[in-house]
């Protein structure tokens, strides 16, 4: 039916324009190529479904018994692969053979070791003695000193700033070089993405 329709509104207006050359000139005239129709839409809104109301009850009353059991559902903790050893380096058999030594090496090496320790027990009473020495010498002083002048003891105990000289500055706030150009460094990214 449109189509018919607007083929005879094609025809009509052709025909004019035939007849009538001052309609060209006119700033109503429309041509004939521009004019088009679409078919009518005869479409009508979906009607609701009518849905019993027990039924609507029951779907909330699943949709909240869901949600209790995942809320009851302690959450998945992301893990921290640098607490977790691998599986390659706890195998046991994977140890390095200690060399075999010869009779003579391993005596060799008792020996050694045991006049290491000689010596360092040697070294370490010799700085016991110096220490015990020197306080006993210090000790010895402190009571000379007290009994020449009590002001001069009291002095000597007050502990001195300039035995220990130190000096210390805190961080500055130094502004950001403008010349610097960060490198670019290449990298794969092998980060795992975690979803809850």
């Amino acid at each position: 039916m449109s189509v018919s329709l607007s083929r005879c509104v094609c025809r009509v207006a052709t025909r004019c324009v035939e007849h009538n050359h001052a309609v060209n000139t006119s700033a109503w005239f429309v041509p004939v190529m521009t004019l088009k129709t679409s078919a009518p839409l005869r479409a009508e809104p979906k009607k609701k479904k009518k849905v019993d109301p027990r039924m609507e009850q029951l779907l909330r009353e699943r949709l909240r018994k869901k949600l209790k059991r995942l809320e009851k559902v302690p959450p998945e903790y992301i893990p921290i692969e640098d607490f977790i050893t691998p599986a390659k380096c706890q195998d046991e058999t994977r140890q390095r053979p200690l060399p075999r030594l010869s009779f003579e090496e391993s005596e060799g090496r008792a020996l050694l070791l045991k006049e290491w320790c000689i010596y360092t027990q040697k070294q370490h009473m010799a700085e016991t003695k110096a220490v015990e020495v020197a306080l006993e010498a210090q000790r010895e002083a402190l009571d000379e000193l007290k009994l020449v002048s009590e002001e001069l003891y009291q002095a000597a105990l007050k502990p001195d700033p300039l035995l220990f000289p130190f000096s210390h500055e805190g961080p500055a706030n130094t502004p950001p070089k403008t010349i610097y150009e960060a490198p670019d460094g290449k990298y794969n990214d092998i980060t795992k993405v975690y979803v809850q």
